[in-house]
Order: structure tokens, then sequence, then C-alpha cells
């Protein structure tokens, strides 16, 4: 009876044994605490830790791993690792012995025993030590590893599986994070330290270091340890594992919050085209640093994909906040978003690539004031096409422009095509056409890339996408129109010179902007197959030193632009279907010159127009202003309130004293409200009246000069007979 209780003890306590997992299997379970984040061409291109309740690296084959460290390990750990079958029964009798006659000794557990204890968590040892069953256990585990496994096998599963100091796990994770080296560069030195840490892996610097000296005499007798105390508290101290590491960080966190993180995650991003990248927008803002320049960022973007190529989020070493990521950064984006006011105000049919624009002082009525918008370089050209006004970036005709299309559609354009605006038309006002909003580089090349595929936009893509999800966020001729025009190195000239360095030798369209006290720089554009963001500032938002569109942003993006063409072409697009090509030419200026050359000119169809002048009325009006420039003033127009005006009445004042005062720049003018006449001359008031309002100015004729919303809200005021 004695006998079979204790064969049924044994079968027992065996059983587990006999569900141990194959190498192959244990190697399939083995899941680092980082992922490596490949290239579109499979190189690693980012390494990033995902794990934070440990520190595990990548499963090493033990080719990989220091000989001089198996060396170590074997001396250490199990001396007749290669002679026994799991279990090294001479030195279980020595341990039995020994604990016979209470004689302190090494233990009994050979490295097949461990990495049995690392497999089955049942054997493994807790605070009070290892049960019978659980060491019985253990030992038929071994036994069972080493029949079914080869013994490198065993010796590599250990090493990448063992617990070594701390959260470190894994010969991998000890070898870079303590030596600062890949595994198989480790010394005996280095080697016996490591070593060590797996029986002692929370024993102090001092004692790590004794019995280092040990195993490192055990290895080569005539070995030193001089200093070996010194070497080891170092090592122990040292943390050089860093938790992010290669040439994309900003981008690689980016893709793992969209995609499952696992041991390996292949990107879109080309690992050549990336370092090309980060050298480029490094080498340029070290040249202007002397310019209180510090942060930069870029991004590359597939036309027809929407794939993410490059993704440059800082400057690294040369920033204060490395960690910010300027591609998501919402800044002002400045005159970078012209293009698509153009683009909407040429959809809609308002107006034409070589429509005139008064480029003169304006004084435009808000409800905040007076809204007075200036040039970059606080000069005015008078009367030009807008294809000279986007290409040369003025900035009073895209604001004259703005009040056509107003800000509310403007604002939904912007938000058509992608742009995360946090406010509405109405806060940004009339600098919306200006940049006044704030948006991420990332998202604002994607609205570029719209323009490049004809107005069709989708979301960028950060997986292999070959067919993405478009949808016609503007009109196919006003974004070829517009590209035509950003292309065209002449009509940029006023602005940006002949020899700008804008002027690609292949076809590329492109605009640069720059905000308010230089503090954001920009250069946005497209070839054929490509487009190219790149933004340069401060990161914490001091104003840059004499930077502008040329020696900022753009010299960054001809660079990448140049190094993604210098073996593939670029060509103009083909016109869409609805465009139609048209020679014009233009009137006499007022001042008796002429306007612009005659010249070849695209359009929506159904807009052409042959001739482009201004009419006699309107050259009658011209008069000089006190700067010297002229000024075309209209017929007559509302100067107060302005539209929008939201007026609130009180009920304890009297109704007498509430009233709102009207004012225009003409006597000879009639004013009508809500469809009935209500007044007449330069100046009148009017008794408020709770609702919404429409206020018209007229000529003696009848026409409606100017018109204005504005709204009364409060208590009831008793209308008059």
């Amino acid at each position: 009876m004695r006998r079979a209780l204790i064969a049924a003890w044994l079968a027992l306590a065996a059983l587990p044994a006999l569900a141990l997992p194959t190498f192959d299997e244990v190697r399939a379970d083995f899941r680092p605490s980082e992922t490596l984040v490949l290239s579109r061409e499979g190189e690693v291109i980012q390494r990033l830790r995902t794990d934070a309740t440990v520190r595990r690296g990548q499963w090493l084959p033990l080719a990989d791993v220091s000989p001089a460290l198996r060396t170590a390990l074997v001396l250490s750990e199990d001396k007749r690792f290669y002679e026994h079958s799991g279990v090294d029964w001479a030195a279980v009798s020595a341990a039995a012995w020994a604990n016979l006659w209470n004689q302190r000794t090494r233990g009994a557990s050979t490295i097949t025993m461990q990495l049995a204890g690392l497999l089955d968590g049942d054997w493994r040892q807790g605070p009070g030590g290892r049960t019978v069953t659980q060491k019985l256990g253990q030992a038929v585990a071994a036994q069972v590893l080493d029949r079914r496994w080869r013994k490198d096998q065993i010796l590599e599963a250990y090493l990448n599986l063992v617990p070594f100091r701390g959260e470190i796990v894994g010969i991998d994770a000890l070898a870079r994070t303590l030596f600062g080296k890949a595994a198989h560069g480790l010394d005996e030195r280095e080697a016996a330290v490591a070593a060590v840490l797996v029986r002692a892996p929370n024993a102090a610097p001092a004692r790590v270091a004794r019995r280092a000296c040990g195993v490192l005499r055990e290895m080569r007798r005539q070995a030193h340890c001089d200093a070996l105390d010194l070497f080891t508290a170092a090592a122990l101290q040292r943390r050089a594992f860093d938790a992010s590491e290669g040439i994309a960080p900003h981008f690689a966190r980016q893709l793992l919050r969209r995609v499952p993180p696992g041991e390996r995650v292949r990107s879109t991003v080309s690992a050549p085209l990336q370092r090309v990248a980060v050298e480029t927008l490094t080498r340029h803002l070290r040249e202007l640093r002397g310019r209180n320049v510090e942060d930069g960022a870029l991004v590359v973007l597939d036309n027809a994909t929407g794939e993410v190529l490059a993704w440059v989020g800082s400057s690294g070493p040369l920033s204060q906040a490395a960690e910010v990521d300027g591609v998501l950064a919402a800044r002002q984006p400045g005159s970078t978003l012209k293009p698509f006011l153009y683009a909407q105000a040429i959809g809609q049919r308002r107006l034409t690539a070589a429509s005139l624009l008064h480029d003169s002082p304006a004084q435009i009525p808000t409800a905040g004031g007076l809204y007075i918008p200036q040039n970059y370089d606080r000069q005015f050209k008078g009367w030009v096409s807008v294809r000279q006004a986007l290409a040369a970036s003025l900035n009073v005709p895209a604001v004259r422009t703005l009040v056509m299309v107003t800000p509310d559609a403007f604002f939904a354009q912007l938000r058509a095509l992608g742009l995360p605006l946090a406010e509405s038309g109405g806060y940004y006002g009339y600098s919306l056409a200006l940049g006044s909003s704030e948006v991420p580089l990332l998202h604002l090349t994607n609205a570029y890339r719209a323009l490049a595929n004809g107005g069709r936009a989708s979301p960028v893509a950060f997986a292999a996408t070959p067919r993405p999800a478009f949808t016609q966020a503007l009109d196919a001729g006003a974004a070829f129109i517009v590209g035509d025009i950003l292309s065209d190195a002449n009509a940029r000239a006023p602005t940006f010179g002949t020899d700008s360095v804008l002027a690609t030798r292949f076809w590329t369209a492109v605009k640069t902007g720059t905000s308010k006290d230089m503090r954001d720089n920009w250069a946005v554009g497209w070839s054929r197959r490509y487009t190219v963001g790149v933004w340069v500032g401060n990161a914490g938002g001091a104003a840059m030193h004499d930077v502008s569109g040329t020696s900022g942003a753009a010299p960054i993006w001809a660079d990448v632009m140049g190094w993604l063409h210098r073996g593939t072409p670029s060509r103009a697009p083909r016109p869409p279907e609805g465009v139609a090509r048209q020679a014009v030419r233009y009137g006499p200026a007022p001042d008796g010159g002429r306007l612009e050359s005659a010249r070849d000119e695209w359009f929506l169809r159904g807009t052409q127009q042959a001739l482009f002048a201004i009419d006699k009325i309107a050259e009658s009006d011209y008069q000089e202003s006190a700067e010297g420039q002229k000024d075309l003033k209209p017929t007559a127009r509302i100067l107060a309130p302005a539209p929008g005006t939201i007026v609130a009445l009180d009920p304890d004042i009297p109704p007498a004293h509430q009233r709102l005062r009207f004012e225009a720049d003409s006597a000879a003018v009639l004013w009508r409200i809500d469809g009935k006449p209500a007044g007449q001359g330069a100046q009148w008031a009017w008794l408020p009246w709770p609702g919404r309002h429409s206020v018209e100015l007229l000529d003696a004729r009848g026409r409606v000069l100017d018109q204005i919303p504005i709204e009364v809200r409060g208590a009831g005021v008793r209308a008059r007979e």
C-alpha cells in the first residue's frame, strides 16, 4: 500500500511535466516589452517600449550571445549542463549530504530545472521556498525537457527568459541596459557579472563583484579582479537602454495608437527618405540658429494613397522640447490657407485667375472694430490679377476675397478639407484669410494633397492603403487652376524674385506662409507624386529673427522635394474636364500704364473673358490718399454699426436713450430695414426692436449699395405710432 501511494504521488507530481510546450511554442509566445517599427522596406526605423511592467528585449538566438557569457553561465549555474539529463544527481546527493550535516552548499538546481520553473509557475519558488512536491515535479519536468529539447535550445530559452535584476528579463535587455551594448559583444568581465546576477539579482554591488571575481577566475586562472567592484557598481547603476531609439520616434508613437502593438509592425515610412528628411531638417536648422530658430517638423505624403512616407516631429538634440511633435502641434499657418480661399472663390465662379483685385489700404468694419490688413512688405501694388495676388502672397486681395466668400463659408470649406479648426468662422473673422487659426502640419499638408488630387480629400494612411476613400472637397477645375498658379515662377516674382528657391527644375506647386511676429514659417507644396510640408519655428512660441518664407522652411522643402525626384520626373497635371484655356489681355491702369501683360489663362468653362479692365466709373473715383497711394472708394457703404452687431436692450433705460446710431460715408443715401424705408442721410438714429434685422443702404435710384445683418436682444420697447 505504501509503495502504491508513493507511486501515485509521483505520478501526480509529474503530470504537469507532460504538458510542457515545445521550443517553437515558447519562442512564438515570447513578447518583448518593446515594439520594432519597420519601414516599408522592412528596415527597423524605431524601437519603442510598449510594456511598462517589465524590461524585456528581443529574443536572441544562441549564436548572437557572447561565447564568454555562455561559458560563465554554465560555470556559475550548472557545470555538468552538457553531461546530465536534466537533473544533476551528483549535485543532488552532495546537497542532501550537506543538508544532513547542516553544511552550506550550492543548490542542486540545474539550468534545465530553472527553465522548467520559468515555463510553469507551479514549480516556481515562493517566499518560503519550494515544497517537496514542487521540487519533485520540477525534476521530472527537467528530464522531460532534456529528452524533448536540444541542449542549445534549453540554453537559448533560458538566456531569453531568466530574470536578471529588477525589471530586466532576458540577456538582450540586460546587455543593453547595464553594459550599453549588444549581447554578442559582452567580454569576460561583463559576462561574469551577468552570470552572477542570475543567482543573486538583487545583491549589493560589492557582493556581486566578489562572486563575479570567482566566476572570472574559473574562466581564466590568471584573471585579475582589480577595480571589478568599481566596474560592477557603475554597471548596476547604468540605464543605457532608452525607452525609444531610432529615426522616427514621433511617428512610431502615432502609428502604435492606430494599430495593435506587436513584436514588429510594418509602417508606410520609407527609411532612406526618413534619414534624408532628418538630416536635411537638422542641417538647415543649424544654419538658422543665429536667428533664434531651434525647432522644425517635416512630413511627406504619397498623393495617390495618403500614406506617410516621412515624419520628422522635431529637430531632436537642437530642440529644448524634443518630445513635442511638430507634425501634430497646432500653429498659425499664415498665408498657406490662401490657396483654399481662392480655390473656393473660383469654384463658386466669384473670381477667375485673371480677375482683378485691388491691393490698396483697406478698413473693414467688424464687430470688434476696424480690421486693417497689411501686406508683408507694407506696400501696395494697386490692381493685380488673382494669379499674381495668390502667387505673390498679397494679403489685402485675400481679405477682399474673403469678404466675398464670407468667413463662415470659408470655415466650412477648410473643415471639408480636414483642417481641425477649433472655433467658428465668425470667431476668426476676416483674419482667417491670413491664417489666424491654428492647424497641425499633418492636416495642412493633407489638405494640399487634396489640391494635388483635383480637390479630392482622403485621410492620412499609416498602413498600406491601395484604395483610399476620397470625397470631393473642392471643385476639380478650381484645384487645377490654383495648382497652375502656385507653379508659376513669373507670377510669384514680384514678392519672391525670379531666382527663388521655390523654382524647382521639375513641376511643383508650392506656397509659403509666415505667421504674426515671425513665430511660424511654412512651406507646403506638391509634385505629381508627393506632397511635402515643412514647419520651422520655436516650440515655445518665441519669435524668429528675420526669417522669411524663402530663408526658413522653403530651402528644406526644396531639398527634400529634389531628393524625391532625383531620378523621377514630375510633369504638370492634365487639365480636368470643365476647364478651358483663353487668351486674355488687360486694359490701361488708372495711371495710364498697363495692368498686366497679355497671356493665356485657365478658366472654368463658361467664365472665360478676353478683356479685363477698370471701368470709367471706377477710374473717376480714384483719389490720392494721404500716403500717396491710389485708393478706390466705393460709391457708398455702411460705416456703423459693424456687420453682425448684437444690441442688448435694457428695460430700465427709457427707449429714447437706447437708439442705435447708423452712419454711412455718403449723404445721398436712403436706409431700409427689413425691406421698409427707415431713414436717410449720412447719419440717423433708430429705435431698436428685438429680432434679427437686415439693414440696407440705397442710392436715389433704389439700388442696394451695401447691406449688413444686425440683431437686437432684450426687453421689448413700445412700437411707435
